[in-house]
């Protein structure tokens, strides 16, 4: 079976204001870097009304469809800004992930990457934040969940910080385990290791500035990877954020391209083992074109290798 890569134009319509970070030419960076490999490629549907609302309550879709602009833009905060296109686009990055979700348990395709912007992982219940709209992810691991009837599923954030969005829309539901190593201290100021949600299912690793390779190859072959052994999910899902890169401009992680692969690798040694291979990654963040082309095509490519053998 082939990786499926799961993208659509409507996240290209997603425009931050001038000097924004979390740019179009992301998108750009990251499927350029993709576009000569033999992906199964798959149009990014919008997500069904359900499917947010298994996370978010009505008030906050509500209040994200209202705030979308007819014109120019609108500041949700500092960081977070809508477009004419957002919102489409928003819905596109949320399907994404329930189709990619939908593809490797049906077994049509072996595993997944979502290509799509605005990122997720910072996205709280009511609260759009951090470039993020809506929780992608948690999303589509409440619908793994749900609709495919699943009993546990993983998801791992390796963005250089903290999710705290997935961790505010997962941590109740002690069929999810979060896992998540970022710098801190850094934006958003959450995920200290005493952070373990109610069910003891949170587990957060915080690197101090300047960590490089060696301590984040630590932490999760020291902590995170065993306590996802121990979890056994069926099905394993993931951050993809490249923003630990040495060269990324928002962070200071220290991490290469070598490291992605490391820990994609890793993540599937794991997934074969535990859950036939299923894995679904989402783009999260990586703010350095080059370093985001890069690092995603060396992320995919160990998706590809292990899908296609």
């Amino acid at each position: 079976m082939k990786t499926a890569l799961i993208s659509h134009p409507d996240c290209h319509g997603h425009v931050t204001p001038p000097g924004h970070p979390e740019q179009v030419a992301r998108m750009d960076a990251v499927l350029g870097a993709l576009q000569d490999l033999d992906l199964m490629r798959v149009s990014a549907p919008m997500a069904a009304e359900d499917d947010l609302l298994r996370v978010h309550p009505k008030s906050h879709v509500t209040a994200i469809r209202e705030a979308a602009p007819e014109t120019g833009f609108r500041s949700l905060d500092a960081d977070t800004h809508m477009s004419v296109g957002s919102l489409a686009a928003g819905y596109r990055a949320a399907g994404a992930a329930v189709r990619a979700v939908d593809l490797v348990l049906q077994g049509e395709a072996g595993n997944a990457f979502c290509a799509t912007r605005p990122p997720g992982h910072h996205a709280e219940r009511e609260t759009p934040m951090g470039f993020c709209l809506f929780g992608n992810v948690a999303i589509a691991a409440k619908h793994a969940l749900d609709h495919h009837g699943l009993k546990r599923v993983a998801i791992l954030d390796f963005d250089v910080h903290h999710g705290n969005g997935t961790q505010d829309l997962v941590e109740d539901d002690a069929r999810i385990l979060f896992c998540s190593s970022h710098q801190m201290p850094l934006y958003p100021g959450t995920g200290d290791p005493s952070e373990t949600g109610p069910h003891d299912t949170i587990l957060n690793v915080a690197l101090p500035d300047g960590s490089g390779s060696k301590a984040f190859r630590q932490a999760w072959e020291g902590t995170i990877l065993p306590r996802v052994e121990a979890f056994r999910p069926e099905l394993i899902m993931i951050s993809a954020g490249f923003d630990a890169h040495r060269d990324d401009p928002l962070a200071g992680l220290q991490l290469v391209v070598e490291d992605f692969i490391w820990i994609t690798a890793r993540i599937c040694d794991l997934a074969d083992t535990l859950c036939e291979g299923r894995v679904v990654s989402c783009l999260e963040g990586g703010y350095d074109l080059a370093a985001l082309g890069e690092s995603a095509a060396a992320h995919v490519k160990v998706l590809k290798e292990r899908s296609d053998g």
